[in-house]
């Protein structure tokens, strides 16, 4: 579908009944943790090519139990197996809607600051010779000073 302008909004309701359901999500994968950047890095990535080499593991580990020590756990190798299948899964729809909000965001943000700038450009015509106006086009373009400045000091460090 191609992008159009958007015309929506959320209810209270709405937004309260969505934070509702992401809180059930938490509630539901109560296991959920947060690794830090060297805990990433130090372990092991199953990605989708890893994939069907764990699940072939995980066949030899259940059809040879008598090859692996006994301390082995085959049981909490299948629960791993199984969770990670379902959260890669769950991620999987998790992802889309993220991107789906995250694209709607930056599209309404657009929208908004499109609308922005079009008021900005008719309170600068206007405190020209409407009086009161002057302090409100000059607090509008406080937003642009900063970027007018950063083009300058880049080009003198060049």
């Amino acid at each position: 579908m191609t992008y159009q302008n958007i015309t929506a909004s959320l209810s209270a309701e709405d937004i309260k009944e969505i934070k509702a359901a992401m809180a059930t999500i938490q509630a539901k994968l109560p296991f959920l943790i947060t690794l830090s950047v060297e805990e990433r890095r130090k372990l092991f990535k199953m990605g989708d090519k890893s994939l069907a080499f764990v699940n072939n593991s995980l066949t030899a580990a259940q059809s040879n139990r008598d090859i692996l020590p006994a301390s082995f756990d085959v049981e909490e190798f299948v629960r791993d197996y199984q969770l990670a299948v379902t959260l890669t899964e769950l991620l999987m729809g998790l992802q889309q809607l993220t991107e789906q909000v995250d694209d709607t965001l930056l599209a309404v943000g657009s929208e908004a600051m499109g609308s922005s700038l079009t008021v900005y450009d008719y309170v600068k015509t206007a405190a020209k010779k409407t009086p009161g106006l002057k302090t409100l086009a000059e607090q509008l373009g406080e937003r642009f000073k900063a970027m007018k400045s950063k083009p300058a000091k880049a080009a003198s460090s060049s």
